[in-house]
């Protein structure tokens, strides 16, 4: 269990060769999937999370007569997980969890289903989420007067989570001379990789002028520094290492993987508005998996907002704190860029149904079996990283992944 906590071992121990093929000890995604994204009016949340889930399962080349594990979050409902496994038929589970920390929960859960694999009682457990946030319509809910954060917070006059977001990136533009410009150069960049993305919600071309142009939502951020609103499904299937040596397909290894929390969702709580807990969570996975922020090929990274992004970015190590501007500009994370990230368009401009982290494993796993065409594919890429991150800048979940074997 050593091997997902704060130290580990480097990867040099994680792999062994069985003839031509890479063999690996750590878990293994075998299967990725979603459901119809943009707008399903004729489905639930819990359809789309189905959807996924078995799509994934077909990828991965199992059934669900296979599965001994499921994870959900972010559902509208009461005992989401519960009602998932029902719904699908996984009878007595040996590995569940529910644990809401928002859209970093799903890089959570990989963390928590490789420590459970590790006891060798989990071999096959589906990560899932289902949302009909586009359809629903539901707004911000009533503030209950009775809630010990929201009925002071709330009131004040922030609109969450926009406005919250807002305040951190002015503050980071205060302390830093970040401008609104380099924060426009992340809508670009996703914007370029969505273009090739068919699936994709908006791949029109984008300037920095067209995001510096679009309606203000909340000073400094304009709609085009937001995220999407969309219904939709994902799912991820992790196996453990002796299942995955029955399946035919890339080993896509979990090598490193950490978590954490700052606080809730309420930013006079936060410890600092121009950091999150990745400073944390990125150094312990890099350590857990032997690498550092120079052997990253692909990186795939919560953009609720550009400045989830470019905050983000620093804290991984990806730069120095307050460079994130610096680092952005020129298409440092297109197509063309140093470091290609969020590859499928991003929460930006490819969909975003609430918790965007489990689209954000599909799209690793995905570059890391080479399985797309011309630009879009990161050439040659072995290895990447999914930072998930939850609540308002408030819970943080970084995973390595790692390709064993060819494509």
């Amino acid at each position: 269990m050593d091997r997902y906590n704060a130290t580990g071992s480097g990867n040099d121990d994680q792999k062994s060769t069985t003839g031509d093929r890479v063999m690996s000890t750590d878990p293994i995604i075998a299967g990725v999937g979603e459901s119809e994204l943009g707008k399903t009016p004729d489905r639930t949340w819990i359809d789309n999370a189905a959807v996924a889930s078995v799509r994934a399962l077909n990828d991965a080349g199992l059934d669900l007569d296979a599965v001994d594990g499921v994870a959900v979050a972010g559902a509208n409902d009461d005992l989401p997980t519960l009602l998932l496994g029902e719904y699908l038929g996984i009878d007595h589970p040996q590995y569940m969890d529910g644990t809401e920390i928002g859209g970093s929960a799903f890089e959570r859960f990989v963390e928590t289903a490789a420590r459970s694999m590790e006891s060798g009682n989990v071999d096959v457990v589906v990560i899932a989420y289902g949302s009909t946030q586009r359809t629903a319509g539901e707004g911000t809910p009533e503030i209950e007067s009775s809630h010990p954060v929201d009925q002071f917070a709330e009131l004040a006059g922030t609109f969450t989570p926009v406005s919250q977001y807002a305040l951190a990136t002015q503050r980071h533009m205060h302390e830093h001379g970040t401008t609104e410009a380099q924060l426009a150069e992340i809508a670009v960049s996703t914007r370029e990789w969505a273009s090739m993305n068919p699936k994709a919600a908006r791949r029109d071309p984008l300037t920095v002028d067209d995001v510096l142009s679009s309606p203000p939502v909340s000073a400094p951020l304009k709609q085009l520094d937001c995220c999407l609103v969309s219904d939709g499904g994902g799912a991820l299937v992790l196996v453990s290492p002796e299942k995955a040596a029955e399946l035919d397909s890339t080993n896509v290894a979990i090598s490193g993987a950490a978590s954490t929390q700052t606080h809730r969702k309420d930013m006079s709580q936060m410890p600092d508005l121009t950091s999150t807990g990745a400073t944390e969570t990125g150094p312990r996975a890099f350590e857990q998996a032997g690498i550092d922020v120079d052997d990253v090929d692909v990186a795939e990274i919560y953009d609720s907002f550009t400045y989830t992004v470019l905050t983000t970015l620093e804290d991984l190590g990806f730069c120095d704190q307050g460079a994130g501007g610096e680092f952005v500009e020129g298409g440092t994370l297109g197509p063309d860029g140093s470091l290609p990230t969020n590859t499928h368009g991003g929460g930006l401009s490819y969909c975003h149904p609430g918790h965007f982290g489990i689209f954000l494993l599909i799209e690793a796993v995905r570059q890391l079996r080479g399985e797309y065409d011309g630009k879009r594919q990161v050439p040659d890429a072995t290895t990447a990283v999914a930072h998930g991150t939850g609540g308002v800048l408030s819970s943080s979940s970084t995973v390595v992944l790692e390709r064993r074997g060819q494509p």
